[in-house]
C-alpha cells in the first residue's frame, strides 16, 4: 500500500496555447481582412499567430522608415527625383521593388482572409466575400501597376531616344559630366517633315552654348537660308560640292541631302541619324565651335510636346496670321495650345524668315522659364510619349541626368543673349564665314567675361552688375542715341529703307552683339 502511495503520476506534457477563435460572422472577418490592407499583419496577430504577425507588421514598419527617410534625403527635392528617375538602373531596381511590394501586401490579405473566415458559409456568402477581397487586393495592385507602366514608359523612352556612350570615349563620371569644360554646345534643330512634302528641310537650326559652371546661354540663330556652305574637308560632301560653286542650295537642305545618300555622304552612315550627326559635323565647321551633341524636334510633333506641359504664356505685339484659313494669334497676352504655338514659331505671313527665327528663340525662353519640374512630373506619361515620337538626339543616357541639372541652373539663374546670323548683321546670299565665326567668338567671350565681372564684383561687395551682353543696335536706336550713321539713320533704317529705328517684331535682333532674348521678347 505504501508503495502504491508512493508512486508518482506521470506528468501530463504542458498544453500549447490554442489558437484563437475565428471571428463569428462574415462581416467581422472581412473588417480584420480589411485592416490588414492599412496595417499588414494585424489579422494574423488576432489568430494568435504572433511570429507571422510581427514578422508582417515589422516589415511594414521597415518599408515606412526608408520611405520616410527617402522623403528626408530628397527634402521636396524634384530635380533630385527627376535625375534619379531617369537613370534605367533606379527604373529597373524601383520597378522589382513595387512588383515584390505588391505581390507581398496581396499575399497577405488573401492569407488574412483565409484564417478568420468562419467555416460552413453559405455558397452565395463565400463568393461576395471573395469579391471583397479582390476589392482589398485591387486597392493594393492599382497603384503598383500606375507606378511599374510610369516606370516602364520612362525606360522604354529613355532606351528608344537616347543611346549608349559613344565607343572611345572615356566613361561618364558623374561627379564631373563635363569633364572639365566650361561651355556644352548642342545644337537645336527643328525638322519641317510632314505627309504633304517630301523629305525633311531642318528650317530652325540654333546652336545653343551653355556655360556648364553659371547656366548662362548664347543662343546662336542659323537662317535656314544661307548659302555657300563650307564643308569640311576630307568630307565625301566637300569631295562632291568643292569650291568655288560648291553646294547649291540653301543650309537647310543639307540634311535631306544627305539623308537621301547616307552611304555616299555621311560623316558617320552607322550613327543613329547619320544626316543629322553630318549636319552637326557641317554646322560645327561653320561656326568653328566643337557641338558636343544634336536634338531634332519634328516641328509638327512640337505641338504635342507643348500641350503635354499644358500650353505656353505669351505677349504678342501685333497679330500674327497662320495656317490656309485665315487663322490669326491676337495681340495681347495670349496663352496657347501647342497647335498655336507651333505656328507662333513657323509663321511668316506678313513677316519674314528672320522675324521667324526671332519668335523661335523667344518661344525657347518661354519654355525655359514657364515648364516648372513638377508640371514635367504630373505630365510625365503625355510628355515621355510626345518626345518618343518626336525628338531624335545623341545625347547619351548616362548624360541625361546631368542635362536635368544644367536646365535646372538655366531655368533659375541663367541669362540667355541670341546671336542671329541675318541680315543686315550677315549678308546670307555671300556669308563671311570669316566674320560669323569672330562674331560668335566675339558674341560668347562678352558673355563670360561679364559674368566675370559680376563675380568680381560681388567678391568686392559692389552691387552694381553689368549686363550679360552689350545692347545691339535695336536697343541704342530706341532713345535714339546710338546704331546711327554720319547721316543719323540707324542700321536698321538703312538695311531697310523704313522711317521706324528698329524692328517692331520680337526677337529680331539688329547689329553684331549678342543680345538679352528678355530684352528682344515682349
Amino acid at each position: 500500500m505504501a508503495q502504491g502511495r508512493d508512486r508518482q503520476e506521470p506528468e501530463e506534457p504542458p498544453e500549447e496555447p490554442a489558437s484563437a477563435s475565428r471571428p463569428a460572422s462574415t462581416a467581422r472577418a472581412l473588417l480584420w481582412t480589411a485592416g490588414s490592407l492599412p496595417v499588414p499583419g494585424i489579422a494574423h496577430l488576432r489568430m494568435g499567430r504572433r511570429s507571422a504577425g510581427l514578422t508582417i507588421l515589422g516589415c511594414y514598419l521597415v518599408l515606412i522608415v526608408a520611405g520616410t527617410v527617402g522623403a528626408v534625403v530628397l527634402n521636396g527635392d524634384v530635380m533630385r527625383s527627376a535625375q534619379l528617375a531617369v537613370q534605367g538602373r533606379w527604373l529597373l531596381t524601383a520597378s522589382i521593388v513595387v512588383f515584390a511590394i505588391a505581390v507581398l501586401w496581396m499575399t497577405v490579405i488573401v492569407h488574412s482572409w483565409t484564417i478568420v473566415r468562419p467555416p460552413g458559409s453559405r455558397l452565395l456568402v463565400r463568393a461576395t466575400s471573395g469579391a471583397a477581397v479582390v476589392v482589398l487586393c485591387l486597392a493594393v495592385a492599382a497603384p503598383a501597376a500606375a507606378a511599374l507602366h510610369t516606370a516602364y514608359t520612362a525606360y522604354d523612352t529613355l532606351s528608344s531616344v537616347f543611346g549608349a556612350d559613344p565607343e572611345g570615349e572615356p566613361p561618364h563620371d558623374a561627379s564631373d559630366p563635363w569633364a572639365g569644360r566650361e561651355r556644352v554646345n548642342v545644337l537645336l534643330l527643328g525638322g519641317d517633315a510632314g505627309s504633304n512634302r517630301y523629305g525633311m528641310r531642318t528650317d530652325s537650326m540654333m546652336v545653343a552654348s551653355i556655360d556648364v559652371e553659371h547656366g548662362d546661354v548664347v543662343l546662336i540663330g542659323l537662317p535656314r537660308n544661307l548659302e555657300n556652305t563650307q564643308f569640311p574637308e576630307g568630307t565625301a560632301l566637300a569631295e562632291r560640292y568643292p569650291p568655288p560653286y560648291g553646294f547649291d542650295e540653301l543650309l537647310n537642305e543639307v540634311y535631306q541631302t544627305v539623308a537621301e545618300e547616307p552611304e555616299k555622304l555621311a560623316v558617320d552612315p552607322s550613327a543613329d541619324d547619320p544626316a543629322a550627326a553630318t549636319l552637326k559635323s557641317v554646322i560645327s565647321h561653320l561656326v568653328d565651335l566643337d557641338l558636343d551633341y544634336y536634338a531634332l524636334v519634328d516641328m509638327k510633333g512640337f505641338s504635342s510636346l507643348i500641350d503635354a506641359v499644358g500650353g505656353i504664356d505669351v505677349h504678342i505685339d501685333e497679330p500674327i496670321p497662320y495656317g490656309q484659313e485665315g487663322d490669326v494669334l491676337e495681340e495681347g497676352d495670349q496663352h496657347l495650345d501647342g497647335y498655336e504655338a507651333l505656328w507662333y514659331g513657323r509663321s511668316r505671313v506678313n513677316s519674314d524668315d528672320y522675324e521667324r527665327m526671332g519668335r523661335q528663340g523667344c518661344l525657347l525662353m518661354y519654355v525655359a522659364e514657364q515648364t516648372e519640374p513638377t508640371t514635367v512630373l504630373t505630365s510625365f506619361r503625355e510628355l515621355a510619349g510626345a518626345t518618343k515620337k518626336t525628338l531624335r538626339t545623341d545625347i547619351p543616357q548616362s548624360k541625361v541626368p546631368a542635362f536635368i541639372d544644367l536646365a535646372d541652373m538655366v531655368t533659375d539663374q541663367g541669362r540667355m543673349s541670341t546671336l542671329q546670323l541675318s541680315p543686315p548683321q550677315v549678308n546670307t546670299a555671300h556669308p563671311d564665314w570669316k566674320n560669323i565665326r569672330s562674331l560668335i567668338a566675339d558674341a560668347i567671350s562678352e558673355q563670360e567675361d561679364a559674368q566675370a565681372a559680376e563675380e568680381e564684383g560681388q567678391a568686392d561687395g559692389d552691387d552694381e552688375v553689368p549686363p550679360s551682353a552689350s545692347p545691339s543696335a535695336s536697343e541704342e536706336a530706341g532713345d535714339g542715341s546710338g546704331g546711327s550713321d554720319s547721316e543719323g539713320e540707324t542700321e536698321w533704317q538703312e538695311y531697310t529703307g523704313l522711317d521706324q529705328p528698329s524692328p517692331d517684331s520680337p526677337g529680331r535682333q539688329v547689329g553684331d552683339d549678342a543680345t538679352s532674348l528678355e530684352t528682344l521678347c515682349p
